[in-house]
Formats: C-alpha cells, structure tokens, sequence
C-alpha cells in the first residue's frame, strides 16, 4: 500500500480562524461551558436550575454591559468622523471663498489697469491728432509767411539781431 493511499483513508479537520473574532463568540462560548459544567456537576436539580439562572444572568449582565460599551465605542467613533468631516468641510469653504475673493479682486484689478490703460492711449492718440493737425496746418501755410516776415539778420559773434 503506497503512502497516498493510506492518507485518503484518514480523516482531515480543517480550522479556519477569523481575526476579530469579538466578544459575543467569547461569552457564547462561555455561557455554553458553564452551563455544560452545571449540568454535568454532582448537584440536586434545584441547585443546578439555580446555579445555571444565576449564570443566566451573569451572562446576561456581561452581554449588556459588552453591548453597552460597543454602542459607546461605535457613537464616539460616529461622534469622531462627524467632527472630522465637518471640519475638513468648513476648511474646504473657506478656502473656496478665499479662491472667490482673490479672483474678484483680481479681477477687479485687471479691469481698473485696462480702464486706466485705455484713458492714457485715447490721451495719447488726441495729442498725436492735435500734433498731426498742427503740423498739417503748418505745412500748408509757411510760404505766406515766410515772404511776408523774413528772419532779422543776427550778428555772427553774439547773435543778437542787428539793428539797422
């Protein structure tokens, strides 16, 4: 008989384990042994009926004070993100006003240096028209008046204009 055959003979116990297993299956195992142990003892029935009511309700004064302290443990939690998801929400509005109010002001700032830019090219462009103007009519009219009033002889050494 070869070594595998002998192993499919044989029985396997497979164990899982769970992580967490909690509390309850603690006090569910506990109650189940203790009430085995009553059961099994050298007792009149009275006392055990008594000993496994007191049990009873040892246990189930241990379950209501474990559910007692999850139920806390699951509202200060609760509690706990609440805060945190307000917080992180008011931090997030503030930050979008703060987003809102420096994009109005800079906003507000571009349109004030386009106002002011677009004043000082309109000034510009009147005083080139009125200089373009001026010498328009300057060149139009310089041979009247060049014939008319010729310049005054100046002397070569002071420059003052000679008299007579």
């Amino acid at each position: 008989m070869s070594r595998h055959e002998e192993d499919e003979d044989e029985r396997y116990y497979v164990i899982e384990e769970k992580s967490g297993g909690g509390i309850g299956s603690f006090l569910l195992g506990a109650a189940l042994g203790a009430g085995i142990a009553l059961l099994l003892a050298p007792q009149s029935g009275e006392e055990t009926r008594r000993d496994i009511k007191r049990k009873a309700r040892q246990v189930s004064d241990a379950a209501k004070d474990a559910a007692g302290e999850l139920q806390d443990t699951v509202v200060d939690r609760y509690s706990k993100a609440k805060a945190t998801v307000g917080t992180k929400i008011d931090s997030a509005r503030q930050a979008i006003d703060l987003k809102k109010h420096q994009a109005s002001e800079a906003i507000r700032a571009g349109r004030e240096a386009a106002a002011q830019a677009r004043e000082e090219l309109e000034a510009r462009l009147a005083e080139t028209k009125a200089a373009y103007q001026a010498g328009a009519d300057v060149a139009r009219t310089p041979s009247r008046r060049a014939s008319a009033n010729p310049p005054a002889p100046r002397d070569a050494e002071s420059g003052d204009p000679h008299v007579g």
